[in-house]
C-alpha cells in the first residue's frame, strides 16, 4: 500500500521540511483576522493538505495513487477558497479546479490503459506489461502523462491557473502550493514516466525540454511585467518548474542516448533546483504574506520604504531573491550551474544536431537566469527601498514571532543547500540513481564538477563578522546627493512599471502592450490631471483559453435541443448508451 523507496523518501522530506515552518507562520499570519473557528478549520485543511501530499509520493499502487492525488486537488481547492467573501478567491478557485480536472482526467485514461495492459495496479506488474508495449501505446502513454502532470505543475500553456490561485490563498498556503504541491507533479512524471514507463523514445526528453524552455521564458518575462507581490512569484514559479524540467528532460536524453553520468548529473541538477525553489519560494512567499499583513496591500508601486518599517522580514525576502535570481553562493546558484554544466557537457559530447538543441536550452536557462535577477532587483528595490509611496507603507509594521520563526528556518535553509552543496549533492546521488533505475554504486560522479569547498561556510562568517565590526564602528551619515533636488517626493520615485519599460519594448511581440491615456482640462492650454495606464496582453488567454471557453458554451447552448423535458426520451438516451456499451465491449 506504501512506497518508502530513496524517491519517495526526498519528497517526504522536502513535504516536511516546508510544512513545518508554514504551519509556524500560520498561528501569526491567521491571527486577528479570522474568527476562532475560522482559524481552526484552516488548521484541519492545513493538516489533512499536507497529510494528502505524503500519500502522494508515498502510494504504492496506481489506484491509491489517484484517491491521493484527488484528496491533494480538493483540499488545495477549500484552501484557495478560504476567503469566501472574496469573489476572487472563488474565482481563482474555479479556474484551479477546472485545470486541475483537466489534468487528473489524461491521467485517468493513462491509468485505465495501464490496468488494461497490466491487469494490476501495481507499479512492478505495470511496469513489466508496458516494456512489451508496441512504440505508438507506449508514445499516447506518455503523452497522456506528460500533459497530466503538466497541468498541476504549471507548464506553459496550462498554468493559466497558478497566477489566479496563488495570489488568492492565505500565504502559508501559496508558499506549500507553490514549494511543495507542483513538485508532487514532477514526482508522478519520474515515477510513472521514467521509473515505470521508461524512456523509449528520444524525442520524449526533446519534448519536455522544449515546454521547459518555454515556461522558463514566458514565466519570467510574465513576472517581470506584475506589480501585485504573490502573482509576480506564482509567474516565478511557472519559470522555476521549467528549470526543473530541464534537468528531467536533460536526463531523460542521456538516458536513451546511453550516457549514464550526464543522465545522473542532469536529474542531481533538477532535484536540486526542485528542493531549491521549495525552500527559497516558500520564503518568498511567506515574506509576501508579511508585507500583506503589515501594509494591507500587494500592490508594490504602493510599498517601498518597508526596509527600516519591516527590517526582519526585508533581511529575508532579500535573501529569498538573491536566491532565486541564481547568485552565489546561495542554493539556487548551485542547481542552476549545475543544469547549465549539464547542457554545455551534452553538446560536447553527442554529436550532430542534438549539439545545437543543447545549446540553445543552455542559451535559454542563461537568459531566464538574467531576466530573473531583474525581476527581483524589481521587486525587493521597488517594495523595501527609497521612500513610503502611500500611507499604508508608511504605517508598516513588523510581522510577529510566529511569523519571523517560519520564515527564519527556511531563511537558514536557503544559506546551508548553497554551502553545504558537496554533501547535499552526494545525497541526490542515491536518490537520481533510484529515479533512474541505477545502482548506487554503478556510477560515480567526478571530482571535477567545482562545487563549493565545505570551508566556505567559514569563509562566509569571517566576511559577516567584518562587516558587523564594521557596522558598529563610528561612521557620519547624510542624505544621498539628490542630483540639486531639495524637495523629493514618492512621487519622484522610480516606479515598478518605468523599470519594466526596457524588456515590455523588447518583448512587445510577445507581451503586445497596450496604453491608456486620460487628460482633464481647465482651459484649451492647461492641462489639470494627467492619467496614463499601460497594461500587456496574456496571450494564452485571450487567443486560447477565450476561444476554447467560447466553444464550451456554444456547444452546451447547442446540447438544449436534446433537453425536452421527457421522461421517455430520457430512457431512450439511457438504453442508447447501454447498447453502444454492450457493441464497445463485445469489441474489446
Amino acid at each position: 500500500m506504501l512506497l518508502f523507496d530513496p524517491l519517495s523518501v526526498f519528497f517526504l522530506i522536502i513535504i516536511l521540511t516546508i510544512s513545518i515552518p508554514s504551519f509556524i507562520y500560520s498561528f501569526g499570519y491567521l491571527k486577528g483576522h479570522y474568527s476562532g473557528r475560522k482559524i481552526l478549520l484552516g488548521h484541519l485543511l492545513f493538516a489533512l493538505f499536507v497529510l494528502s501530499l505524503l500519500l502522494v509520493v508515498s502510494a504504492g499502487n496506481i489506484f491509491f495513487f489517484l484517491i491521493a492525488w484527488e484528496l491533494m486537488s480538493f483540499c488545495s481547492y477549500f484552501l484557495v477558497v478560504f476567503d469566501s467573501e472574496n469573489k476572487k478567491s472563488i474565482t481563482a478557485g474555479t479556474i484551479y479546479m477546472i485545470m486541475s480536472q483537466i489534468g487528473t482526467a489524461l491521467l485517468i485514461v493513462a491509468f485505465l490503459l495501464m490496468y488494461k495492459y497490466a491487469g494490476s495496479f501495481d507499479f512492478n506488474a505495470v511496469k513489466a506489461a508496458l516494456s512489451l508495449l508496441p512504440a505508438k501505446h507506449q508514445d499516447i502513454l506518455f503523452l497522456l502523462l506528460f500533459f497530466g502532470f503538466g497541468a498541476k505543475a504549471g507548464i506553459v500553456p496550462l498554468h493559466i491557473w497558478l497566477p489566479f490561485a496563488h495570489p488568492q490563498a492565505p500565504s502559508h498556503i501559496s508558499a506549500l502550493m507553490s514549494g511543495v504541491m507542483i513538485k508532487t507533479a514532477i514526482y508522478g512524471m519520474i515515477r510513472f514516466i521514467i521509473l515505470t514507463l521508461g524512456v523509449n523514445s528520444l524525442w520524449w526528453g526533446e519534448l519536455v525540454i522544449v515546454f521547459a524552455c518555454l515556461s522558463c521564458l514566458v514565466g519570467i518575462i510574465y513576472a517581470l511585467m506584475e506589480k501585485d507581490l504573490k502573482t509576480l512569484l506564482a509567474y516565478s514559479s511557472v519559470e522555476n518548474i521549467g528549470i526543473i524540467l530541464l534537468g528531467v528532460g536533460g536526463s531523460m536524453m542521456f538516458l536513451k542516448l546511453g550516457y549514464l553520468p550526464l543522465a545522473l548529473l542532469a536529474m542531481c541538477a533538477g532535484l536540486y533546483h526542485l528542493i531549491n525553489h521549495a525552500v527559497f519560494k516558500g520564503l518568498l512567499f511567506l515574506c509576501a504574506g508579511s508585507v500583506y499583513r503589515g501594509t494591507g496591500t500587494r500592490n508594490i508601486e504602493k510599498l517601498g520604504g518597508l526596509i527600516k518599517k519591516m527590517p526582519w522580514t526585508s533581511s529575508y525576502f532579500l535573501l529569498g531573491s538573491i536566491a532565486i535570481s541564481a547568485l552565489p553562493p546561495l542554493n539556487g546558484f548551485i542547481s542552476e550551474w549545475l543544469t547549465l554544466m549539464v547542457f554545455f557537457l551534452g553538446a560536447l559530447t553527442v554529436a550532430g544536431g542534438i549539439k545545437l538543441f543543447f545549446g540553445l536550452a543552455a542559451a535559454a536557462l542563461a537568459l531566464t537566469s538574467g531576466l530573473a535577477a531583474a525581476c527581483f532587483v524589481k521587486a525587493f528595490g521597488i517594495t523595501f527601498l527609497a521612500r513610503p509611496r502611500s500611507a499604508k507603507a508608511e504605517n508598516a509594521k513588523e510581522c510577529g514571532l510566529s511569523m519571523n520563526i517560519g520564515m527564519g528556518i527556511l531563511g537558514v535553509l536557503v544559506v546551508f543547500l548553497g554551502l553545504g552543496a558537496v554533501y547535499v549533492v552526494k545525497l541526490l546521488v542515491i536518490v537520481s540513481g533510484s529515479a533512474l533505475g541505477i545502482e548506487g554504486g554503478q556510477i560515480q560522479l567526478g571530482s571535477n564538477m567545482y562545487l563549493p569547498s565545505p570551508f566556505l561556510p567559514l569563509l562566509l562568517i569571517f566576511f559577516l563578522g567584518l562587516a558587523f565590526v564594521l557596522q558598529r564602528s563610528r561612521v557620519s551619515t547624510n542624505q544621498t546627493w539628490d542630483c540639486g533636488y531639495y524637495k523629493l517626493t514618492p512621487r519622484n520615485e522610480y516606479t515598478a512599471t518605468a523599470f519594466s519599460k526596457p524588456f515590455r519594448r523588447a518583448f512587445g511581440f510577445f507581451l503586445r502592450p497596450y496604453r491608456t491615456a486620460n487628460k482633464s482640462k481647465d482651459s484649451h492650454y492647461h492641462i489639470k490631471t494627467f492619467s496614463y495606464e499601460t497594461h500587456t496582453t496574456k496571450i494564452f488567454t485571450k487567443y486560447l483559453y477565450k476561444n476554447l471557453l467560447g466553444w464550451i458554451f456554444g456547444l452546451a447552448r447547442n446540447m438544449r435541443g436534446i433537453q425536452t423535458g421527457s421522461i421517455h426520451i430520457y430512457l431512450g438516451y439511457i438504453f442508447l448508451t447501454l447498447l453502444l456499451l454492450l457493441v464497445f465491449m463485445g469489441r474489446y
